[in-house]
C-alpha cells in the first residue's frame, strides 16, 4: 500500500520530489522530517542530469517504495 493517495500518479522527477516532501509531514517529529526532508533534495539534486526515461522511472519506484517502508515505519501504533 502506497504511504499517501497519488504515488501511483507519480511521473516525473518533480512530482515525485513533491511527494515525497508530503509524506514527510506524516513523519511524528519534527527531527525525522527534516531528516527524510534532507534526503530527498538531496537525492533529487543528484539524480537532477537523469536523462534515461527507463533510469527515471526505476528511481521513482524505489523511492515510492522507500517511502511506503520509512512510514510503515514510523506508523503510529
Amino acid at each position: 500500500m502506497p504511504p499517501l493517495p497519488g504515488a501511483e500518479m507519480v511521473r516525473t522527477p518533480l512530482q515525485l520530489y513533491r511527494y515525497l516532501l508530503r509524506c514527510c509531514r506524516q513523519l511524528p517529529s519534527a527531527s525525522m522530517q527534516q531528516h527524510y526532508k534532507h534526503a530527498a533534495r538531496q537525492s533529487y539534486k543528484v539524480h537532477g542530469d537523469e536523462d534515461d526515461p527507463q533510469r527515471i522511472q526505476q528511481i521513482i519506484k524505489r523511492a515510492i517504495e522507500d517511502a511506503d517502508w520509512i512510514m510503515d515505519k514510523y506508523k503510529k501504533k
